[in-house]
């Protein structure tokens, strides 16, 4: 089995240097950066780790936030059979294997065997089942890490039995701090060439590495790479730096967690009337690479859902929004996405057509589905006019105000309400006219 710690393999006698954010990963406590909130002298996980108390933990995180590199350090500090696989690279197969030894371990030692395993989301839940009976009688610790909701992507029993700790993105200065020690460290850094990168520079790339460390030492690595040389040493400054970004690939899933996240996010910026915050939200995922109908589907659904008949208008360009996208694409497609976002976020909100069909779909599935009343049926031959088909129906417009004193709900329902438009746009005006309506039927029955 191959292992995901490098270090850990025999090295033949010459080979290229490990890439700068292998080197540069933290082999102590005291050189990682970032989770506090976590990893701080006292706090639980690291006392665990420290004590070689640890039992089975999810690492759930982005990607370059230091997972792995919290594995490497248990690694290091505990006592126990420490054994790492991917799940990209291994199989059923390797599981059942490490598996069986790790319960002949501690049958025969006592030793407990602590498993890490990285990408965990990437087994599926037949293969995750496999670690739930071990993990169960204490032959194996579970380290998983994951960069995907574990709610969605890890077994429920499985779950239940590990704690989950949840690492942050880091922030643009902790970044600049792993790579101003990148820059400092002779051994394992440029600490011996001394490139001189500027702070711009350093600035830039901390920016762009969006919270990922090793993105952020991967550009380091290239910047200075392609850096000219200039009295003996390579300059970096941020020009350079921009040359090796080209474009930032966004974190994005369109399957995943971020996925609901941002779509949510443009959702509720809207909702609350804020057109700043939902074009922002908008550009996140049409950059990243959304699926531009996607978006336009779910603006025609807040069209109806929150803005409704406060401004029937919003429905319109939502619709032209989503042919403007299908007639002539992306990226030109986008500006028709912003101006129907920003519209939605302006217009009046009303939630009283969602609720109103809400309350009719719960009364359709309760009640019984009781027959259309005779007087709302059509009576197109004798046999039905003979069976009352049609009989008392009152033609709207040919009664006073075009509005006729008669009831269209079944019996069981009759005087139910579901629309309540609210005080605001034009439902104002809509309510304003159902309460004059009303004010005549009850004038006409009394």
């Amino acid at each position: 089995m191959s292992s995901l710690f490098p270090d850990d393999d025999p090295a033949p006698a010459s080979r290229a240097p490990a890439p700068l954010a292998d080197r540069m990963r933290p082999r102590t406590f005291d050189e990682f950066v970032g989770q506090e909130e976590l990893l701080a002298p006292g706090r639980p996980l690291r006392e665990a780790i420290e004590r070689d108390l640890l039992q089975s933990i999810i690492l759930w995180g982005p990607p370059g936030t230091g997972k792995t590199t919290l594995a490497r350090i248990i690694a290091e500090l505990t006592k126990a059979r420490f054994v790492s696989f991917s799940a990209v690279l291994s199989g059923i197969k390797e599981i059942r294997e490490v598996m069986s030894e790790a319960e002949r371990l501690r049958r025969t030692t006592g030793r407990r065997t602590i498993l890490f395993i990285d990408e965990i989301h990437r087994f599926n839940k037949a293969q995750q089942d496999a670690f739930l009976p071990r993990v169960e009688t204490g032959d194996i610790v579970l380290i998983g890490a994951t960069t995907e909701n574990p709610s969605f992507e890890v077994n429920a029993a499985l779950l239940s039995r590990s704690k989950v700790f949840v690492l942050r993105a880091l922030t643009s200065d902790e970044v600049a701090a792993i790579l101003t020690r990148a820059l400092d460290d002779p051994q394992r850094g440029f600490g011996a060439d001394r490139p001189d990168v500027d702070s711009d520079a350093l600035r830039a790339i901390a920016l762009y590495a969006n919270g990922d460390a090793r993105v952020a030492l991967n550009l380091l690595e290239l910047s200075v790479a392609a850096a000219p040389i200039e009295d003996g040493r390579r300059l970096v400054d941020q020009a350079r730096v921009e040359q090796a970004i080209q474009r930032r690939a966004l974190l994005y899933d369109k399957a995943g967690e971020e996925h609901y996240n941002l779509i949510s996010a443009l959702h509720k910026s809207m909702r609350n009337s804020d057109p700043d915050a939902s074009v922002y939200w908008l550009a996140r995922m049409l950059e990243a690479g959304e699926d531009p109908l996607y978006i336009a589907r779910r603006l025609v659904r807040f069209a109806s859902e929150d803005v409704g008949n406060a401004d029937p208008q919003a429905l319109t360009v939502a619709v032209a929004a989503k042919e403007a996208v299908h007639f002539i694409g992306m990226p030109e497609g986008n500006t028709a996405l912003a101006q129907a976002a920003i519209y939605l976020a302006t217009a009046p909100k009303s939630n009283a057509v969602l609720e109103a069909y809400t309350q009719a779909a719960e009364d359709a599935h309760r009640n019984v589905a009781e027959p259309v009343p005779l007087h709302l049926r059509n009576a197109p031959t004798p046999l039905m006019k003979h069976l009352d088909y049609g009989k008392g129906y009152k033609y709207a417009h040919t009664e006073a105000d075009a509005v006729a004193d008669m009831s269209c709900l079944p019996p069981s329902l009759e005087g139910r309400k579901y629309y309540d438009p609210k005080d605001r746009g034009f439902e104002k005006e809509i309510k304003r006219r159902l309460e004059g309506w009303e004010t005549i039927k009850k004038s006409r029955r009394s």
